[in-house]
C-alpha cells in the first residue's frame, strides 16, 4: 500500500472548534480580497455546545437536590419577568421615538407631489417608521390618508413597502447590545439583519415589478371585488391586556395627532401627543348664533331678529374632559421632545440591561442535556421525505407568535439574543422571522376590517398589498434552498461586524437615516436629479457585485488587475485603515474626552429642559 500524504492547504492552519455532536467538523474559510475578508478557518456558525460545569444530578445529595429545583425555579421566575420588562421597555422605546420624532413624520406625508414618486414613498415610509418606530402607527397614518382621499392606493404601496422594511429596526438594534463577545455577537446580528435583508431584496425585486405592472394592486383589487366584506370587530388586544397595567402608567399617547397633521389639520400642529385626559364625553347642544342676514336662512331654519341682528339656531358639538389619565407625567411641564428623550434613555437603558441579565440566564440554565434537548427541538429538521415541512412550520410558528404578541418587532427582537446565544441556529431563525413578517400583518388585516363602512375597501386593500408583498418575498427567498439569499448576505455581515464592531452603528446609520435621507432629497429635487444621480450608482454597484462573485468563482474570466481590489489604495476595499481611525479615537475620547463629553450631555440635557 502507498500512503498518499494529504494536500496541503496553503494560508490555513487547522485549530480545533467544540461544537455539538452533530456538528464536529473543521472547515477552512477561503480568503478573499475585500473590506471583511477573513483567513479563520474555524467555521463560527456552528453552534457552540454549553458545558455543564456543575456536579451532576446523581451525584447531589437530597438537600442539593431540592436547592437545584428551586434555583431553577427562582431562574424562570426571574427570565418571565425580565421578558414582561423586556417587552415593556419596546413599547416606551416606540412612545420615546413617537414623541422625538412623530410631527416631523407626519409633516413628511404632506407632500403629496413627493409621494406620487414610488421610489420616495419607499424611503418615506422606511423614515417614517424608524421615527415612530411602530410599523402598525405608519400604517395606520397611510390608510387615513387614503380613507380622506389625500392618497391613492397605488401610491401608498410602496410606503407600505418601505414601513415593512423600517420595523426591522429594532432587532437590530437589540443586536448591537450583544457586542460583548464576538462570536455571540456575529450571530446575534446576522439574525436580526436576515430581516433586513429579506425586506430590501423583496423590495428590490418586487417595487420594479409593482410600478411597471400594478400587480399587488390589481391583485387585491380583484380580492376585494371578489367578497361581499362587512366591517367587522376590533383587533384583539392579547399581549397588551398584560403590559398595558405597566406601560399606561409611565406614558400615554395620543396618536391621532400625528394622522391630523399628516392629514393637513392645522389645528394638530399645536397639540401635544402627551395624553392628559382618558376619558372624555362629547355632548352636543343646540345654541344660538348670528348669521348675516335672512339670505343666509332656509325654510327648514328658524331665523329670527333681535337687537338689530339676526339669529338662528345651530348644533354644536364639544367635547368634555371628565377623568385625567394617570402616567408619570401628566403634570409634567416639559415639551414633547423632553418627555421623549427622558424616555428613550429610560427604556434604552431598560432594554440593555433586561437583554444583559436575559443572556445571562438562558447562559445559566441551557447547559448540559437541557441545552441538547432544547436545540434538537429547535433545530432538527422532521425524518425524510418531510424535512422540507420544517421551515413551514417555524413559519406558522412566528406568524402565530406574532399575532399573540402583536409586534414582529417584539417577537424578532426576543429570538435574537436565542440566536445570539446559540439556542436557535441562523437557519432557523430565517423561516420564524419570515412567520413574523406575515402575522404583523394579520393584526393589520384585523384593525382594518374595523375601519367604518365607506372607507373598508380601501383600507382592507392596502393591508392586504401589504399581507400579498411579504408572501410573494417568501416565495422569492424562501422555497428553493438555493435562492435563500438573505442568509448568505446575512453571515457576510455578521463575519464583518464580529471583526470590526463598529461597522454595525455604522449599518444602522447608513440603511435606516443617511441612504432613505439622501433618496428623499433627490426625489424633492425632481425625477431627473434622482434618476440622474441614482442610475450610475446603481450601474456602480452592481458592476461591484458582479466582480466580487466573479473573484471568488471565476477569476480566470476576469482582467488581470480586476482579479483583487489590491490596485485600489487600501482605504477603498480593506476596512483596517479605518479601523485604526475609529480605535484611535475610541481610545482618546475614554482618555481625555470624558470629563468633555459629561459637559456636553448635561448642557444638552439642560437646553432640552428649558425649551
Amino acid at each position: 500500500l502507498r500512503l498518499i500524504p494529504p494536500r496541503r492547504r496553503r494560508n490555513s492552519v487547522r485549530v480545533p472548534y467544540q461544537t455539538t455532536s452533530t456538528q464536529r467538523r473543521t472547515s477552512v474559510l477561503p480568503s478573499v480580497s475585500g473590506f471583511c475578508s477573513s483567513s479563520d478557518e474555524v467555521d463560527p456558525w456552528d453552534l457552540p455546545e454549553l458545558r455543564d460545569t456543575g456536579l451532576k444530578w446523581s451525584d447531589l445529595d437530597t438537600k442539593g437536590k431540592v436547592l437545584r429545583v428551586l434555583k431553577s425555579i427562582v431562574k424562570f421566575i426571574l427570565l418571565l419577568g425580565l421578558l414582561y420588562v423586556f417587552v415593556c421597555s419596546l413599547d416606551i422605546l416606540s412612545s420615546a421615538f413617537q414623541l422625538v420624532g412623530g410631527k416631523a413624520a407626519g409633516d413628511i406625508f404632506q407632500d403629496n407631489a413627493v409621494l406620487s414618486n414610488p421610489v420616495a414613498g419607499l424611503v418615506i415610509g422606511v423614515l417614517v417608521t424608524v421615527l415612530v418606530q411602530s410599523s402598525s402607527t405608519s400604517s395606520s397614518i397611510v390608510v387615513s390618508m387614503v380613507s380622506s382621499g389625500l392618497l391613492e392606493v397605488k401610491s401608498a404601496v410602496p410606503i407600505i413597502m418601505g414601513a415593512n422594511i423600517g420595523t426591522s429596526v429594532t432587532n437590530t438594534i437589540v443586536a448591537v447590545m450583544q457586542a460583548g463577545d464576538r462570536n455571540e455577537f456575529r450571530r446575534a446580528f446576522a439574525g436580526a439583519t436576515v430581516h433586513d435583508f429579506f425586506n430590501w431584496l423583496s423590495v428590490l425585486v418586487l417595487l420594479p415589478l409593482e410600478v411597471a405592472s400594478g400587480f399587488l394592486y390589481r391583485l387585491t383589487k380583484l380580492v376585494i371585488d371578489s367578497f361581499n366584506i362587512q366591517t367587522g370587530a376590533d383587533a384583539p388586544d392579547l399581549l397588551k391586556v398584560i403590559t398595558k397595567p405597566l406601560t399606561k402608567n409611565i406614558i400615554e399617547l395620543d396618536t391621532s395627532v400625528i394622522r391630523d397633521i399628516a392629514t393637513g389639520d392645522p389645528a394638530a400642529r399645536n397639540k401635544s401627543l402627551i395624553k392628559i385626559w382618558c376619558k372624555t364625553q362629547k355632548v352636543t347642544n343646540l345654541v344660538n348664533i348670528t348669521v348675516p342676514g335672512f339670505a343666509n336662512c332656509t325654510p327648514d331654519v328658524l331665523c329670527w331678529e333681535e337687537d338689530g341682528q339676526i339669529w338662528t339656531q345651530e348644533n354644536q358639538t364639544e367635547t368634555i374632559n371628565l377623568n385625567k389619565c394617570t402616567h408619570m407625567f401628566v403634570y409634567a411641564d416639559l415639551p414633547d421632545l423632553a418627555v421623549g428623550l427622558i424616555l428613550l434613555a429610560l427604556s434604552l437603558l431598560a432594554l440593555c440591561t433586561c437583554l444583559i441579565l436575559i443572556v445571562k440566564l438562558l447562559n445559566s440554565m441551557l447547559k448540559g442535556q437541557v441545552a441538547v434537548i432544547i436545540k434538537k427541538v429547535l433545530n432538527t429538521d422532521f425524518p425524510f421525505p418531510f424535512a422540507w415541512v420544517t421551515g413551514y412550520l417555524a413559519m406558522l410558528v412566528g406568524a402565530g407568535m406574532t399575532f399573540i404578541v402583536q409586534s414582529s418587532s417584539v417577537f424578532t427582537s426576543a429570538i435574537t439574543p436565542l440566536v445570539g446565544i446559540g439556542v436557535i441556529s441562523l437557519e432557523r431563525a430565517y423561516p420564524l422571522t419570515l412567520g413574523s413578517n406575515i402575522g404583523t400583518t394579520t393584526t393589520a388585516l384585523l384593525a382594518a376590517l374595523a375601519s367604518p363602512g365607506e372607507t373598508l375597501a380601501n383600507s382592507l386593500q392596502i393591508s392586504l398589498c401589504h399581507f400579498f408583498f411579504n408572501i410573494s418575498g417568501i416565495l422569492l427567498w424562501y422555497p428553493i434552498p438555493f435562492t435563500r439569499i438573505p442568509i448568505r448576505l446575512a453571515k457576510a455581515l455578521g463575519n464583518c461586524t464580529a471583526k470590526y464592531r463598529w461597522f454595525a452603528a455604522l449599518y444602522l446609520i447608513l440603511c435606516f437615516l443617511l441612504f432613505p435621507l439622501s433618496v428623499l432629497g433627490l426625489s424633492i429635487a425632481g425625477w431627473q436629479v434622482l434618476m440622474g444621480v441614482g442610475v450610475p450608482v446603481l450601474v456602480f454597484v452592481i458592476f461591484v457585485i458582479i466582480v466580487n462573485i466573479m473573484q471568488k468563482r471565476c477569476p480566470r474570466f476576469l482582467p488581470s488587475f480586476l482579479r483583487s481590489w489590491d490596485f485600489l489604495p487600501k482605504p477603498l476595499h480593506s476596512f483596517k485603515p479605518w479601523d485604526k481611525v475609529v480605535t484611535a479615537g475610541m481610545t482618546f475620547c475614554r482618555t481625555r474626552c470624558c470629563c468633555c463629553c459629561c459637559c456636553c450631555c448635561c448642557c444638552c440635557c439642560c437646553c432640552c429642559w428649558l425649551s
